[in-house]
């Protein structure tokens, strides 16, 4: 739709604004001119996803498009997903998962390459992954190098496993696209763009979709209900 070539086109001047790199990587055109079926982006910078995060949802537009000549309003949804990249997404390992067994390290034939037992193995016990390091004369520094290799095994199963459900992701984050789902409401004839999660409006919606501050004022709402929420049930 127009409207989603237009929100597409607010988020890389939002991006831009905020000094974010913005790289497009599809775009499917729609049957109007101009229009956009489907379209996706990568953005990175600093805090990109606790800024964007709160975007994911249906998003609707009310206007009288200019085809219409009874003047009457139209009213149209896009979804929009926010998915945070797999390369930057938090990922840790905690020692207490881990477990460790010391032996002596042994060369070709069996043969012992020194008298300590500085040999480590590692196990992740959550999923059975398991390494051994044996290259370094000191256990602490066999375990190190064991604790790294895990992590780095077990983020790479992270990945992929991100890789693998990344539809399904979207699929949920977006919905069905039915307008009872909406989260933002763009109305033209009043001039203004509600958050229904906050039951919240800004004034102004070019300047909105022009990636303007209007959009940080909407954000720092979205963010401060969000902490009121988080430290209400840790009550």
């Amino acid at each position: 739709s127009l409207f989603a070539a237009e929100v597409f086109d607010m988020y890389r001047k939002y991006a831009l604004r905020k000094g974010w790199k913005w790289e497009q990587l599809s775009v499917s055109a729609g049957s109007e001119i101009g229009s956009v079926r489907e379209a996706s982006a990568s953005v990175s910078g600093n805090s990109v996803y606790g800024a964007m995060k709160f975007e994911s949802g249906v998003h609707r537009v009310q206007r009288v498009p200019v085809t219409e000549g009874a003047g009457r309003v139209h009213t149209s949804t896009i979804s929009v997903a926010i998915i945070p990249d797999a390369e930057t997404a938090d990922f840790e390992v905690k020692e207490t998962e881990l477990r460790f067994e010391v032996m002596r390290a042994s060369g070709a034939g069996g043969q012992s390459v020194n008298c300590t037992e500085s040999a480590v193995r590692c196990v992740h016990i959550p999923t059975g992954i398991e390494v051994k390091c044996m290259d370094e004369r000191s256990q602490h520094r066999n375990k190190a190098k064991a604790i790294k290799l895990v992590t780095a095994r077990l983020y790479d199963a992270h990945r992929r496993k991100e890789m693998e459900d990344a539809s399904a992701v979207r699929k949920s984050l977006t919905g069905s696209g039915d307008r009872s789902e909406r989260i933002r409401t763009f109305n033209y004839a009043q001039d203004r763009v509600t958050d229904h999660r906050v039951q919240t409006s800004v004034f102004g919606v070019n300047g909105f979709l022009d990636g303007s501050v209007l959009i940080d004022n909407m954000i720092e709402i979205l963010h401060r209900q969000d902490a009121n929420l988080r430290v209400q049930h840790m009550k």
